[in-house]
């Protein structure tokens, strides 16, 4: 494993260091996930449609999850919640 120190500009660009750039062209795409205090940078051309699905489900559940803790959710039957589901 790699490790490299870099700065956030004022503009909240952050500058790859030059070794670390091996492999990435310049305008290449870039995913950037954040989780608490984790920031992952990943080329998105690595990422197939399964992972961009994934990516979404998760959000999906982030989303769901905040409504429940707010009390904003409703009961349903499971058959009821399936079909919505599929809706996704």
């Amino acid at each position: 494993m790699d490790i490299a120190l870099t700065k956030m500009s004022s503009k909240g660009q952050v500058v790859i260091p030059n070794d670390m750039r091996k492999g990435i062209k310049e305008g290449e795409k870039m995913i950037i996930i954040k989780n608490k205090d984790q920031i992952i940078l990943k080329k998105a051309s690595a990422l197939d449609k399964q992972v961009a699905e994934d990516l979404e489900f998760a959000r999906r559940t982030e989303e769901a999850l905040k409504k429940h803790e707010k009390g904003e959710f409703k009961e349903m039957k499971v058959d009821d919640f399936l079909k919505q589901i599929k809706k996704w």
